[in-house]
């Protein structure tokens, strides 16, 4: 053994980068994706890196292309509304709404009071379990497993309650032109309460067990900062914009249905050091981006508290639409607040049942056209970070 050391020349271990001289690295092209557990699904991205570090990333879609907007220029309305649960199949019911609504507008089909609420609900429920899975997986990307089991327990018991009002637990196909497909369960509106009394203490559980932890600070913070200016100019919206700073919901700015009626905030991104945000946080970065999902929570409860109390107790709750109805010779452009952003749908009609021409516009894919601009010079690591904080479903981007 002694031998083996005497015969080790001396090293200098004073070696600054600048002794180097001309030696240069060599960039290398690695795929993430489509099957890497933390790129939500079947995205590609090639990174272009030199070492640890990631100098460029180019997302590459299409691997769960169903041509769904197609389809939906060979059916009818109604028939197409399980179309709409497997485009973001986190928040089938919000999908079914915006549709929904798109062909009501188009249609000048009034909704029943009882219904507006039902669907409200509806959608608030499902806006809580979307949230819930962002912030569960997202505690998985950062290498957190515990949260994800509180994020699963307290979703199960919103699927209890979506699956009494339609009987399924994904992909609802529950509201429809005109309003839900069934009126709520005896008892609902007090089960829906009780809930609520459970949950909300939960979201600061969540906080303290996630949100404020050092380590996951330190992923986040100052990590992928997206300005308001690139925010705008790549047409985000949904927690991503609003994480940027500016204060854009369309429940508020263009209220819907009866949004109106509720009383409600529009949570921000914030710099560090106020309100108890860690002081590493900038606005736009990837903390933010979380953030403002957990204070959504919280908003969502306000508005479900709200709408049971007002909602009718009895009365109809769907109008009665033939399903063979004729689509006018005309069109509509209508957009609604999606768990992800802003979820969009036109629809032309040339005076058949069938519609002419339908085209979605998809939140996730829109906010998903920015992660090139935030993958630029940031270590490998930053990469889950950041495309978890854009918080994709990979249906709704290909469709």
């Amino acid at each position: 053994m002694n031998r083996v050391l005497e015969s080790v020349p001396d090293v200098n271990f004073d070696i600054r980068r600048d002794d180097f001289g001309d030696l240069q690295t060599e960039e290398m092209l690695v795929n993430m994706g489509p099957q890497h557990p933390a790129t939500h699904g079947v995205l590609r991205v090639v990174l272009r890196t030199d070492g640890e570090m990631v100098m460029e990333a180019v997302p590459y879609i299409g691997y769960l292309h169903r041509c769904a907007e197609k389809i939906g220029e060979n059916l009818q309305p109604y028939q197409w509304i399980p179309k709409t649960d497997r485009m973001d199949y986190i928040a089938a019911m919000n999908n079914n709404h915006t549709f929904s609504l798109a062909i009501e507008q188009l249609c000048g089909i009034d909704v029943p009071e009882r219904g507006k609420y039902i669907r409200i609900i509806a959608a608030e429920l499902n806006r809580l379990a979307s949230h819930l899975v962002s912030f569960g997986t997202y505690g998985l990307d950062m290498g957190a497993f515990t949260p994800f089991l509180h994020a699963f327990r307290e979703r199960e018991r919103i699927l209890d309650l979506l699956e009494a009002m339609c009987g399924a637990r994904l992909t609802y196909s529950y509201i429809y032109p005109g309003g839900p497909q069934w009126d709520l369960p005896d008892g609902f509106v007090q089960t829906c309460g009780e809930f609520l009394d459970y949950f909300e203490p939960k979201i600061d559980e969540y906080n303290e067990l996630l949100s404020y932890n050092h380590i996951f600070v330190r992923r986040t913070a100052n990590v992928g900062v997206v300005s308001p200016e690139l925010a705008l100019a790549y047409g985000l919206s949904g927690p991503v914009l609003r994480g940027s700073g500016v204060r854009w919901d369309l429940r508020r700015v263009r209220p819907y249905d009866i949004y109106e009626r509720f009383e409600f905030d529009v949570p921000i991104g914030v710099d560090g050091g106020s309100d108890g945000v860690p002081d590493e946080v900038v606005v736009g970065d990837c903390w933010n981006r979380y953030f403002v999902r957990m204070l959504e929570m919280k908003q969502s409860v306000r508005i479900l508290r709200q709408a049971l109390a007002q909602m009718p107790t009895d009365g109809d709750f769907k109008a009665k639409v033939p399903k063979n109805v004729k689509l006018p010779k005309s069109s509509i452009y209508f957009e609604g607040e999606n768990p992800r952003g802003q979820l969009g749908f036109y629809v032309e009609g040339d005076g058949s049942p069938i519609p002419y021409r339908i085209k979605a516009r998809g939140p996730s894919f829109c906010n998903l056209s920015v992660l090139h601009e935030l993958c630029h010079e940031v270590l490998l690591a930053d990469v889950p970070a950041i495309i978890g904080s854009i918080d994709i479903v990979m249906g709704e981007v290909d469709r």
